[in-house]
């Protein structure tokens, strides 16, 4: 109850505090035409480019040099920028711990022949900002970047450390993210993380305000290469025993398989949100699972939904498949990429035994893809997060409902809670119902005034849970 009551008080602290200015608006709308413009893919490796570039953004509005650090590992880069916070900052007679802002600066390849523009320059037409990761993830950086930038000019001092943490390689190997995860004690430290790349609200066409999904869990991220050998043969004389058919035969039997159901806390508390909403066969569905997640009638209902039916359990699903050296020769081996993504509390091993279990094949080999997948753990919600969350959000939507939710899809936070640092997802983006964002696809675009709208998300949302000398 302490805990709530210092978060509510800093609400009421925050509660008049000034939107961003026309200068700030137009200062934040350069800084994101500028990070679009660095193709920070995989490919074309310029996000070392783009950490230093933020780098001197940073310097530039009042952070010490010695505080942003670019930090060059697996051929890219992460930026980490620490906020420094009052030295007289207390809780229960000691000083707080520091809270770190996520954020990955790394996008999807995008090929200019398929885009109606060069990918790599931010356009606007029709109400919509148009651009390779104006969604995912560059929105986070700059929107998190300025407001870091906006309090330090303005001469706000946090009651704790506040620590930026950009990685560089999200959309990929992921080892900028467990190099700071795992390899920094000075993150590792942080009571809690805010992540920039989950979360978020959503209007209906009409406008009318939905509750704000906050991320609180995430399926772990796992494949499995699946290789079935043979001595082969010339393909005039087939044999009984094919390395294509035996693995087109346990694809098939993984296809049809479904991982036993599960939920927590969190699952269940999202679906029982979304069932209010959903209304229908579906939105009963959602509530009576929520209520019972034994119910056979809801979880067949659940099973059979495109939208949630991924949401009740682990999922396996084959990606990619190559086999055979010659068309006229027996294959000698056949090869499947099988994707999971893993519910929280589920070891990785575990899904492996499953799989083979379910192909029923001893001859198959199946090995993880990486070495390094580890199983995701749930981050119980917390009630000074949540405060300052809603301080922000009911700048824009007063009264608006959190509800934690679970996704489907990693981030980068599900290393930070490995590594013991309760993280969630609270990004300032808001939705309409029936529009696409195009993350990660064609002419990926964000709404301008989605944009613009969610410049104060982390100005407020920052004052009202660290507010210190300055808050006001």
């Amino acid at each position: 109850m302490k805990m709530l009551f210092g978060a509510l008080s800093a609400l009421l602290t925050v509660s008049s505090a000034l939107a961003a200015t026309e200068d700030e608006q137009a200062a934040a709308r350069a800084l994101y035409e500028k990070v679009v413009s660095f193709k920070s893919t995989a490919q074309h490796v310029r996000t070392p480019a783009l950490a230093g570039f933020l780098k001197s953004e940073l310097v530039g509005a009042g952070f010490a040099a010695g505080d942003v650090e670019v930090v060059e590992i697996a051929g890219t880069a992460a930026l980490v920028a620490r906020y420094r916070g009052a030295p007289d900052g207390r809780k229960q007679g000691k000083a707080k711990k520091p809270v770190l802002f996520l954020a990955h600066m790394d996008v999807v390849e995008a090929d200019p022949a398929d885009w109606d523009h060069d990918p790599f320059t931010l356009r606007e037409e029709d109400g919509w900002f148009i651009a390779r990761g104006v969604a995912d993830n560059k929105y986070g950086v700059v929107n998190l970047t300025q407001a870091f930038m906006r309090l330090k000019r303005e001469g706000f001092t946090p009651d704790r450390d506040l620590i930026l943490v950009f990685t560089g390689d999200e959309e990929t190997e992921m080892a900028s993210t467990r190099f700071l995860a795992f390899e920094r004690p000075d993150l590792a430290e942080a009571e809690f993380a805010l992540n920039s790349d989950a979360g978020g609200g959503a209007l209906t066409p009409e406008g009318a305000v939905l509750p704000y999904f906050m991320q609180a869990a995430e399926k772990t991220y796992a494949s499995f290469r699946v290789t079935a050998r043979n001595p082969g043969g010339h393909s005039s004389a087939p044999r009984p025993d094919n390395a294509i058919y035996d693995l087109a035969s346990a694809l098939l039997k993984i296809s049809a398989y479904k991982f036993p159901v599960m939920s927590n806390e969190v699952t269940r508390e999202s679906m029982r949100a979304e069932g209010a909403l959903t209304g229908g066969e579906i939105g009963a569905a959602l509530i009576a699972f929520a209520d019972d997640p034994k119910n056979k009638k809801a979880i067949k209902t659940l099973r059979a939904s495109y939208d949630y039916g991924h949401m009740l359990s682990t999922t396996c699903v084959a990606t990619q498949l190559k086999g055979g050296h010659a068309e006229n020769a027996l294959p000698q081996s056949a090869e499947a990429i099988v994707n999971c993504r893993i519910f929280p509390g589920v070891s990785v091993d575990d899904v492996r035994l499953t799989l083979g279990e379910v192909m029923k094949n001893p001859e198959l080999e199946i090995v993880p893809v990486e070495e390094n997948y580890t199983a995701s753990p749930v981050s119980e919600p917390r009630a000074d997060v949540n405060a300052a969350l809603q301080a922000a959000l009911d700048a824009r939507h007063p009264g608006i409902k959190i509800v934690p939710a679970m996704s489907s899809g990693g981030t980068d936070g599900m290393h930070f809670r490995i590594a013991g640092v309760p993280t969630y997802g609270v990004s300032a983006g808001f939705s309409t119902i029936g529009e696409s964002e195009n993350a990660h696809g064609l002419n990926e675009r964000v709404r301008v005034k989605t944009f613009y709208d969610g410049l104060d998300h982390w100005v407020l949302l920052i004052k009202a849970l660290a507010g210190g000398p300055g808050a006001n």
